[in-house]
């Protein structure tokens, strides 16, 4: 069995942050997004990887690198055609999947616990596709699949009168016939090929589509809200043999719960940090808040400040006496006090499609 992890698109609901980086580098819990989905299926014991890129993408090749770092070896394929939709991206991979089974995982997706139950159901089952459904509030944003007798007949992306509270989550596995059903679907109003439809065509012409239910929590990082959360999931799972403190922490500092404290990170000073918290490495926290549910990337320093429920990327600089919160902080940002220059204000340099409280 095979591997492919969709790392592609542009994000444009991330935006500005998704300008500089690709949303599949975000860091969560201190970690590239893709990170989590290739230890995922690396710990189902499947050792060939393709990462479905944009053309001429240069970032994820050099973070994510040859694979050997998790025991696997990744191929990078670039999508040809342009933005055609998911089923497209498989497609657009066939030369590296072949005739093999595979699993297709969209790197975006953020689940609790491994995939090894899910990959051993259709290795023991021989379906022809296995999808993974979740419970959903909004099952209107994704993949519905409609259910009869404990059998799914039918799925529709994105209807406006979901048939089930079930998502189709960004997880699933195919057989060889996948790209007979690509040869038979055309592309949505949309302009798109849908995934959906994929599923439909198989279950129309007598292939067997299984399912599993992700008991646990999943998550589709489509929005900074999206990513929070995300962020405050991972970090709830963080055990305590993983909350390990490598920098100094000075005697007057409190540190509470499940906290973890890279190389070269100095906490001084009457400092408060209240875990779940990943702290990066060569960091400096003076005088400061760190609270639940909060990422610090690598060289970031927070002086006399609170932060929050938030993710904060590598060389931010935060000495603003306020209180952060819910905040998506990207590379090199440096929030500083309103009063420490003349006039006292606000002063702002806001990129497109920023959100900013005052």
């Amino acid at each position: 069995m095979k591997a492919l992890i969709a790392a592609g698109g542009h994000a444009t609901r991330l935006r500005p942050i998704t300008l500089t980086i690709n949303k599949h580098l975000i860091p969560l819990a201190n970690k590239p997004m893709i990170f989590h989905a290739i230890e995922k299926i690396a710990n189902a014991g499947i050792s060939e990887i393709g990462i479905n890129i944009n053309p001429g993408e240069i970032e994820i090749r050099q973070v994510v690198g040859n694979g050997s770092r998790w025991g696997v070896q990744i191929t990078f394929i670039e999508q040809q055609g342009g933005p055609l939709g998911v089923a497209h991206i498989v497609k657009n991979a066939q030369s590296f999947l072949g005739e093999d089974d595979f699993v297709f995982y969209l790197g975006d997706n953020i689940i609790l616990g491994s995939i090894n139950s899910f990959v051993d159901k259709f290795r023991n089952e021989r379906p022809n596709c296995m999808l993974a459904l979740s419970k959903v509030r909004d099952p209107q944003r994704f993949g519905v699949p409609e259910m009869c007798d404990g059998r799914i007949v039918r799925v529709d992306e994105k209807p406006q009168a979901p048939k089930s509270n079930f998502a189709v989550t960004g997880i699933y596995i195919y057989d060889r016939n996948y790209f007979k059903a690509f040869e038979h679907i055309v592309p949505s109003g949309r302009g798109e090929y849908e995934i959906s439809d994929i599923h439909t065509w198989l279950i129309q012409n007598g292939f067997n589509v299984g399912y599993q239910e992700i008991t646990g929590w999943w998550k589709d990082t489509g929005k900074s809200e999206d990513l929070l959360e995300g962020n405050q999931l991972l970090l709830a799972e963080m055990t305590r043999e993983e909350a390990v403190v490598e920098g100094e922490v000075d005697p007057e500092a409190i540190v509470h719960g499940r906290v973890k404290i890279g190389q070269g990170t100095v906490i001084k000073g009457r400092c408060l940090i209240r875990g779940p918290v990943t702290i990066g490495e060569n960091c400096v926290i003076e005088n400061s808040y760190i609270g639940p549910y909060t990422s610090l990337g690598n060289g970031v320093r927070v002086i006399g400040s609170e932060i929050e429920h938030s993710v904060v990327f590598d060389n931010v600089n935060i000495h603003c006496s306020k209180r952060v919160v819910d905040a998506l902080i990207g590379k090199n940002v440096e929030l500083a006090s309103a009063a420490a220059n003349m006039p006292v204000g606000h002063r702002l340099v806001i990129g497109d499609n920023s959100r900013v409280e005052l």
